[in-house]
Formats: structure tokens, C-alpha cells, sequence
């Protein structure tokens, strides 16, 4: 190829790259400041062929007299993404030999816990993982520093318990599975969760961010998003016409106060005080760098962060749906691992990300305080996708996804950032400029 058809391929390539990115971006736009459902604040970011491709952010992670623009390295309360990572922090602590999948959870807590309506059926970590523990959320899943979740799990709350599906037989959503595991890692770590948590995984990656803001550097907290919604936090009543109403981490320029934990909290005694379950603050940028270390197979800039193995086994098939044996939420969830969910996975389609194409991909979504948030990576093509919404200005039950269980804003949103991630192969593209060039 002469250097003038390579010239001209390379002014090809800039304007094909510019024209699909201000497509995108025009596309993103008009999902962010749709009247129908208008968001508080937006961050994006896409991974190809294992290397970051497209980031982008929108709205204000501040409201108010000193308004605060979200950029790419802003921290929001994930909400259940955090599960995920919590797993990345457990599966460490199960190279390490420290603790067992299979083991029964009344080993490492020093108690036994039982369904009272199954006494005879251990319950395990993989059974937590996969929640297919029989533990439901009726009693809460959140409770005081003063309070021991011992005496929670042991006292045989009928609302904490599944009555008819024994532990390891049912898939049912359950937050206090990882109330349970983060106090487990506790256990055995003699750590406090969110200082653990830091050391497994978060400082070795370097990524800002963690389950504690009260631990967080001035230069974190100048970082971390509120989030809003037109609703009041008290009566839940929306008001899409009335101002945005800050719902979690609104700290106006204040360092928060540890107040929620004691200061004789003894690790192991109540780690949803740290709400493994869904309190990560961390930002599209640092979950990009979470999705590069996944397709990495672990590796993280020369540095091992989880085996191979381990991966493997998160994200392999630990349920799935056969029309009888699990809860899908309105389709939601078809297919779940240890800490993770397999998309994709239901017949009908209802539990899938993208519109007009299949994506088997994995990861986790979350729901909390008007954030909407979904990580979804293919580990074979080392593609994935990151969407953080952190706020909402109506009633997302008023507007439903259209082909899933998703809101219609997240369905269009992971759709144009698919077909970005998904367009033709390079290859082939530059076959025809080039054709058409000679």
C-alpha cells in the first residue's frame, strides 16, 4: 500500500471515529436530558478489545449555588454493583486458604445459623454468593453499631426466612446474604470491612474510593457525587416538577462523622454497618479499571489481584433459572454466579442488556437513592460496558424498559454504547476504504 493510501486511510480513520463518537455522544444527550425521565447526573465508559475506549459524563455531581460537574474520576454510591466487588475481597480471602465455599457460615462465625424451618441444611458462603441462601429481607438488612447481627440471625425472625425453599434449592434477591458475608470476612480477617476491603483489592489497584467516606482524603470526599432524585426522602412522594432533593452523601463541603460506628465496634460483629451490600463509592474510571483487571484474567499493571481460577468460578454458572427454581424479578435475573450475574440467560430474552443483539456477558446491577448503575463485561471479547445514573426526575415505574426489566433509560442508554463497542470489525472497514481509495 502506498504512503498516500495510507495517508488517506488514516484521515479516513479520524473522520469514521469522530462521526461515530458525535453520534454517540448526540445519542447520550438526549437520553440525559429527556423530559420523560431527566437525570440528576450521567457517567459512562466502554471497554474494546480489552483497552478503555469511550468515557462520558453529564450533569452535576454538586447541585446548588456552587454546582459541581461530574468528571471521569467522580465517586458515586454504586449501590449493588458493590456486591461484585465485595466477592473480588471474599474470593482473596478464599485463595488465601481462610475461608471455604462449602463450608458451614456457623464455622467461621462462631455460631450456628439456621433456617428454622430447615434446622438440618447447613448454609454455606456458596450459597450466600448465589442467593440461594433462604434468607430474605423481610427484617431488614441493615442494622446499628450497638446491634450484633448475631442476635438477628439467630432469634428466627419468620421474615428473615424463606418458609417453603430450603437453603440451596431457591434463587431469591436477598441484600443480607452480604450483611453476613461481610461480617464472615471480618471473622476471619480480624479486620474491619471497609479497611479490608482496601487492602485486597482497592490500594493494590490504586483505585480512589471505598466503603467508608469517613475514611476518605480530602481529595476523595472533593470528588464523591450526590445523589438526587425529585422525590422526598421521607413521604416518597415525586414532584417532577420540584427541585432536585440531594438523597445520600450530601455533604456540602463537610467531612463526614464515623458517628454510625462505634468506636469499640469489634470486626466481626456487624459488618453491615459498612453496607458490603451496596456502599462502595467508587467512579466510572476505577470500575473500568476493575473491567480491564477481569479480562486480564486477574493482572492488574504487572500485579496479580485475583487467579485466573477465581475468576473462572465467580463467574461461572452457579443458577439458573428452569421455570420453577428461582424468583426472576420480572425477568431480571436468568443466570447468577458467586457474587455475579450472567446475562442473557432467560428464554425470553427479559434479562437481557442490549436491544437488537445478544450480549452473554457478566457483571452486576444496582438500584439505590436514584442511582441506577450496571457493569457488564464480556470476558471472552474483552468488551464491556459502564453506566452510572445518579439520579432520576420521575417515577421510574412510569417508564419501563420496553424488551426488559430495566428502566427505558438504561435500555437506550447500553444500547448506543453497545452498537459503539460492537461496529464493524476494523478489518473489514479499512478493506473497503481502501478499495474504494485504489
Amino acid at each position: 500500500m502506498s504512503r498516500a493510501v495510507t495517508a488517506l486511510l488514516g484521515l479516513f480513520w479520524m473522520s469514521l471515529a469522530h462521526s461515530q463518537t458525535a453520534t454517540l455522544e448526540r445519542e447520550l444527550n438526549a437520553v440525559f436530558a429527556d423530559p420523560a425521565l431527566p437525570l440528576a447526573s450521567l457517567a459512562v465508559l466502554t471497554v474494546r478489545a480489552g483497552q478503555v475506549q469511550y468515557s462520558f459524563q453529564a450533569g452535576q455531581r454538586q447541585m446548588g449555588v456552587a454546582a459541581v460537574p461530574v468528571t471521569q474520576q467522580t465517586l458515586f454510591r454504586i449501590a449493588s454493583i458493590s456486591k461484585m466487588v465485595t466477592s473480588m475481597g471474599l474470593m482473596k480471602l478464599v485463595e488465601q486458604q481462610q475461608l471455604d465455599l462449602d463450608a458451614d457460615i456457623g464455622r467461621y462465625l462462631g455460631y450456628t445459623v439456621r433456617n428454622p424451618h430447615f434446622p438440618e441444611r447447613a448454609i454455606t458462603l456458596r450459597m450466600l454468593l448465589s442467593h440461594t441462601s433462604s434468607l430474605r429481607d423481610g427484617a431488614g438488612y441493615y442494622w446499628p453499631g450497638e446491634t450484633a447481627i448475631r442476635s438477628e440471625l439467630t432469634r428466627g425472625t419468620a421474615a428473615m426466612w424463606s418458609a417453603t425453599q430450603a437453603p440451596g434449592s431457591y434463587f431469591s434477591y436477598a441484600n443480607l446474604n452480604w450483611g453476613v458475608i461481610g461480617t464472615i470476612m471480618e471473622q476471619v480477617s480480624g479486620e474491619r470491612f471497609d479497611r479490608l476491603m482496601q487492602r485486597l483489592i482497592l490500594q493494590p489497584m490504586g483505585l480512589a474510593g471505598g466503603y467508608s467516606p469517613a475514611s476518605f482524603s480530602d481529595a476523595e470526599l472533593s470528588q464523591l457525587a450526590t445523589l438526587y432524585r425529585k422525590r422526598t426522602t421521607d413521604t416518597e412522594v415525586w414532584d417532577p416538577q420540584g427541585p432536585w432533593i440531594a438523597q445520600v452523601d450530601a455533604l456540602q463541603g463537610q467531612r463526614p462523622v464515623a458517628a454510625t460506628i462505634p468506636a469499640s465496634y469489634v470486626p466481626g460483629t456487624n459488618g453491615t454497618l459498612f453496607s458490603p451490600t451496596g456502599g462502595l463509592r467508587i467512579s466510572a474510571h476505577g470500575l473500568g479499571q476493575l473491567m480491564l483487571m477481569l479480562i486480564q484474567q486477574g493482572q492488574y499493571q504487572g500485579r496479580s489481584i485475583l487467579p485466573a481460577a477465581s475468576i473462572s468460578l465467580m463467574f461461572g454458572q452457579q443458577w439458573r433459572y428452569d421455570g420453577s427454581n428461582g424468583d426472576t424479578e420480572n425477568g431480571q435475573y436468568g443466570s447468577w454466579g458467586l457474587g455475579a450475574q450472567r446475562f442473557g440467560m432467560l428464554a425470553d430474552g427479559r434479562d437481557r442488556l442490549v436491544e437488537d443483539a445478544d450480549f452473554h456477558g457478566v457483571g452486576h446491577l444496582g438500584e439505590a437513592y436514584g442511582l441506577l448503575s450496571t457493569f457488564a463485561v464480556d470476558l471472552q471479547r474483552g468488551d464491556g460496558m459502564i453506566v452510572l445514573i445518579g439520579g432520576l426526575g420521575r417515577d421510574p415505574a412510569l417508564h419501563p424498559g420496553q424488551y426488559s426489566a430495566l428502566t427505558r433509560s438504561e435500555e437506550r442508554l447500553l444500547t448506543a454504547l453497545y452498537r459503539q463497542i460492537r461496529r464493524p470489525a476494523d478489518e473489514e472497514v479499512a478493506t473497503t476504504a481502501a478499495a474504494k481509495i485504489q
